[in-house]
């Protein structure tokens, strides 16, 4: 588990490395993404990251309109409108339904559901932002240790396919025996639906809004918002629980490097941590044995 985390560290900092080159190029963004940091780190829970999003896209319509010179592609996918809002509005009604729903029932199912959803709903930038958002939701965070939590994350690296997967992990760790499985792939649906419902509900609309400047300026100092979310996530809980002493920090530092210069393959960066730390955990049980 010590090599898991500390891959963890390494790649969550490989990830605010390559999204702070494309997202926050120029002062002005960087500036929202410390401020970004600082609600993040000092507003509990989800209520911080909400607020980070919302003073970046206020700040993104005040400074970034002339950031953004470039004309986005035409997509030819084609959806009626009709699909487009119906989409929207089952998205909306779920985002805002499902919390009263939960707290009406105390149904632990529906908690979970609501949790998830509300994760894949509100990630902004890449897959890497689920964690602060996963991590941010008390339901997910009462039942899985944070030791769990970045184990769980580093191994989900070596898994091809999109980040949200890391959900079904934590479904079954949050449940025992038989149910694990099924509260797995209710995370897992759960985190994916927001995402589609936003898709289909955008497509019809996209190419007469792609080049609208208030609308680009907004999505950039939003993205710029979520390189401080990220950030604030790899100071605490990925730092503050993977390095836990020298060794994972030299396991990090290498895995980081390997990911930066050597270009390997997230995987291939996961099995090495894992051995390293496998390694490790051999020598203290020696030492202490002795």
């Amino acid at each position: 588990m010590v090599g898991l985390k500390a891959v963890a560290v390494a790649v969550v900092a490989h990830a605010v490395w390559g999204m702070a080159k494309n997202l926050t190029p120029d002062l002005k963004r960087v500036l929202i993404g410390v401020v970004a940091i600082a609600l993040a780190l000092f507003v509990p829970g989800n209520f911080g990251q909400l607020a980070a999003i919302a003073v970046g896209i206020i700040a993104g319509l005040i400074w970034c309109r002339d950031l953004l010179t470039q004309d986005a592609e035409a997509l030819s996918l084609r959806v009626s409108k009709r699909v487009g809002i119906g989409a929207m509005i089952v998205f909306v009604v779920l985002l805002a339904g499902l919390p009263f729903l939960a707290a009406f029932t105390a149904n632990g199912w529906v908690g979970v559901t609501d949790a998830f959803y509300r994760a894949g709903a509100l990630v902004f930038g890449g897959g890497h932002v689920v964690l602060p958002l996963l991590q941010g939701e008390p339901v997910i965070a009462e039942a899985v240790t944070q030791e769990q939590f970045l184990a769980g994350y580093g191994a989900a690296q070596a898994v091809p396919g999109p980040l949200f997967t890391f959900a079904a992990y934590l479904g079954f760790e949050m449940a025992a025996g038989s149910t694990a499985w099924l509260l797995a792939a209710v995370a897992l649906v759960a985190v994916f639906v927001p995402v589609m419902l936003l898709l289909v509900a955008a497509l019809p609309f996209w190419n007469a809004v792609r080049n609208n400047k208030l609308i680009r300026a907004a999505m950039a100092g939003a993205n710029a918002s979520v390189v401080g979310i990220l950030t604030a996530a790899l100071i605490t809980p990925v730092i503050t629980s993977g390095i836990t002493g020298i060794a994972p920090l030299v396991i990090a530092l290498s895995c980081f490097l390997l990911l930066i210069f050597a270009k390997l393959p997230a995987w291939a960066v996961v099995l090495i941590g894992a051995i390293a730390g496998l390694l490790v955990g051999m020598t203290e049980f020696g030492v202490a044995w002795t």
